[in-house]
């Protein structure tokens, strides 16, 4: 048995890992001898591409090095040796090209599933344009990890058919603002566009901007000195510096913020700042104040916005709202009351369509209230709500039955006895309840509204999406009704569109446009009525009505199903 260095044993592993993109006959190989097989092949694709195709030995190398997939799919179909694979793998590719681009996309960092989206159409070699290679060259010449070059290629591909001149100029244009190679390096992988510049040996106003603010938080106020001296250090703080970019900060003015604030960058993981990120997206507030509420506040990534408790009305308290206000609250939104997780908060908000106060409030010198928010042990315990939770831990399907309630917790509801009324009646997962509810939020209707209506009519989210659509659509466009009409008749929602909807809906027009029904009957009127007060009615309203209605118009299969 063959033993090669941990850490190269280490490398190999993780790549077999991920056996679903491995080739079957690749496989085939004893897994002790895959190792030394993708070996002897790197070794011989590197002389091939260099000896046969004229790549520099070094990039030759870089290419057969990083492209484990590709090669992998290579050798799949060339006889393993222990003693002469080398040897067949360079026979084969003297018959066999391979195309060149594919080994190289992969290769700079690009996921093989993707690379077969890149390659050019009617090219194999490098040969036929060497403006990609060539420029790949020139910014590992710079000092650019050679397969980390996927990232500026996926994000701004123009790089790649600028000349090794040009990008040479650029890279040297950043320098000029005071930086080392290795500070440009994790700027340009972060923010890929300053080397797009603006025109030949210019940087755009936007790139200027951003070196300026850059340049006052590296240099001027002196982060840069604790950065850790290498291209992954450089390229981590950059990317959290963008992503207050990404979130809409205006470049060349949130400089000095950011140096005024550099521990942020220092101490938090990216991960810690996209998660506050999230969270606070989530009261539908602009992203820019979003960002610029974390760069005045930092101490905010500290606080704990996961795990603890809240009391609804005690937080409401707890932020300044008035009692009269809270007063009005308790009697529109009782559903909303009670205990709640503090990570559903800007839901919670939302359902009460409190979340740009709450928001405001926070980012107007309120932020520490959130982080000083304590629930007191008995505050705002519900005895219903406890004893109905208690029968669910001895139920049949806890489990089920908790996912369900999580649901609804996590769009608003609170602990209380009304929450649990919804629960009887609402069915499916909670990742299907979800789904349900997030379909209705894209068909229009607004969150607390939304709230409201499952409240009412929790059988709403019991449909699958689209079966709620069509009804949505035939509400809107065919009887001309706005979603605010399901405010005052949620339970049209919960009716047969086929059976009932459709055809008592088109009678009663019909009924109107021919001059035999002069009464304007009401949506909830013409739907909600039961079947024999509806036919009932239709005598009423002319001899001959029940005829055409029957003949016409009514759906012809049973109607004891009217409702979904």
């Amino acid at each position: 048995m063959n033993f090669f260095p941990k850490l190269i044993f280490s490398h190999f592993s993780r790549h077999f890992a991920t056996l679903s993109k491995l080739p079957n006959n690749f496989t085939k190989i004893p897994s002790r001898y895959r190792p030394q097989a993708i070996r002897d092949a790197q070794q011989a694709l590197t002389d091939y591409l260099h000896c046969t195709r004229y790549i520099p030995f070094v990039y030759a190398e870089h290419i057969a090095k990083n492209s484990f997939f590709s090669l992998s799919s290579l050798i799949s179909g060339i006889k393993f040796s222990t003693t002469s694979f080398n040897r067949n793998v360079l026979r084969f590719l003297r018959y066999h090209p391979i195309n060149e681009y594919e080994f190289f996309f992969e290769s700079i960092g690009i996921d093989y599933e993707e690379v077969g989206g890149l390659l050019p159409s009617k090219k194999f070699f490098f040969s036929e344009d060497e403006t990609v290679l060539e420029a790949a060259c020139a910014l590992s010449g710079f000092g650019f990890p050679w397969n980390k070059l996927g990232k500026l290629y996926k994000e701004e591909v123009l790089i790649f058919k600028a000349s090794s001149k040009e990008l040479k100029a650029m890279l040297f244009k950043i320098k000029e603002c005071g930086f080392s190679n290795i500070p440009v390096i994790g700027i340009c992988l972060a923010f890929p566009y300053v080397l797009r510049g603006g025109g030949v040996n210019e940087l755009g106003g936007e790139i200027v901007a951003l070196l300026n603010d850059l340049k006052r938080v590296f240099l001027d106020f002196d982060l840069g000195s604790h950065v850790e001296d290498n291209v992954d250090a450089w390229y981590e703080i950059c990317r959290k510096i963008r992503v207050f970019y990404d979130l809409g900060c205006e470049k060349g003015k949130i400089g000095e913020l950011i140096g005024r604030n550099k521990n942020l960058f220092l101490q938090y993981p990216e991960e810690v700042l996209v998660s506050k990120i999230l969270y606070f997206s989530r009261f539908l507030v602009p992203k820019e104040d979003i960002g610029m509420l974390i760069l005045r506040n930092p101490e905010i990534l500290d606080s704990d916005l996961e795990t603890p408790m809240i009391s609804v009305m005690g937080m409401l308290k707890h932020f300044g709202l008035s009692v009269k206000k809270r007063d009005s609250i308790a009697k529109e939104y009782p559903y909303v009351l009670g205990r709640n997780k503090m990570t559903n908060l800007p839901n919670v908000m939302r359902a009460l369509n409190l979340h740009e106060w709450l928001f405001n409030r926070i980012k107007n010198g309120n932020r520490r209230l959130l982080a000083n928010y304590t629930l007191k042990d008995d505050e705002d315990l519900d005895k219903g709500f406890r004893d109905s939770l208690e029968k669910i831990q001895f139920s049949r399907t806890p489990v089920h039955t908790m996912e369900k309630l999580i649901f609804l917790h996590r769009v608003g509801f609170g602990e209380n006895s009304l929450t649990m009324k919804v629960l009887a009646h609402v069915h499916g997962t909670g990742s299907e309840l979800q789904e349900r509810f997030d379909s209705l939020l894209g068909l229009g209707f607004e969150f607390s509204k939304l709230c409201r209506i499952v409240h009412m009519t929790p059988k709403v989210l019991n449909q699958c999406p689209k079966t709620v659509e069509q009804k949505v659509n035939f509400l809107r466009h065919e009887m001309g009704v706005s979603l605010d009409y399901l405010d005052i008749f949620p339970a049209f929602l919960c009716f047969n569109l086929e059976k009932r909807i459709k055809p008592r809906y088109r009678f009663h027009k019909w009924l109107t446009e021919n001059g035999l029904c002069t009464r304007n009957y009401s949506i909830a009127s013409i739907v909600a009525t039961g079947e024999k007060s509806f036919i009932a009615r239709l005598g009423r309203i002319h001899p001959d009505a029940l005829n055409k209605w029957f003949e016409n118009f009514s759906y012809k299969e049973s109607d004891s199903s009217s409702q979904d």
